[in-house]
């Protein structure tokens, strides 16, 4: 099986998305664009499951997830692109509502960088977003479900039960 060229391009930055936009294009975009649009987080965090919401979005297979993780360039688009996210939800509280469409990006959010590697930002992702619903379900009315951090915490691989590689593959 050969690997998604057209997803690596666009993880490498020299080829458009399915609407013509390029990763650099939709990381500069101010975060209401980042909100209001929502075809684009699918081509930014794929994921190995088709996407019922946007079906021209790429798939990762086993041989595109090697060749990203192999390529330092898309790495550090991903990297970019999970910290123009990372400021997009500190900016603002207004994804902190039950049922938010937000809260579906992040499960996405989490599950790529693990797919792709990028294990610490997965890490940092979740504890802050830990944080934040320690916080939350304190309330009468938490801004974050239960559900919702299950589905966090799954896709992160809950790095409070399963220390991080580096942690495992140490040997005594």
């Amino acid at each position: 099986m050969s690997p998604n060229a057209r997803l690596i391009e666009f993880l490498n930055g020299t080829s458009p998305d399915s609407e013509g936009r390029r990763l650099s294009e939709i990381v500069a975009w101010p975060d209401e664009r980042l909100e209001r649009v929502h075809d684009f987080i699918q081509w930014m965090f794929p994921l190995t499951e088709p996407s019922p919401v946007n079906p021209a979005a790429p798939v990762l297979d086993a041989a595109t997830i090697a060749a990203v993780r192999a390529q330092p360039e898309a790495l550090a688009n991903l990297q970019a692109a999970y910290q123009r996210m990372l400021r997009f939800y500190r900016a603002s509280s207004h994804w902190i509502t039950p049922g938010n469409h937000n809260h579906l990006r992040i499960t996405r959010i989490l599950k790529c960088l693990r797919l792709t590697g990028l294990d610490a930002e997965a890490r940092e992702f979740f504890e802050w977003l830990s944080a934040i619903y320690e916080q939350e379900r304190a309330k009468p009315n938490p801004g974050i479900t239960a559900r919702s951090f299950e589905f966090w915490r799954h896709a992160a691989g809950d790095f409070s039960v399963f220390p991080p590689p580096q942690a495992r593959d140490r040997r005594p």
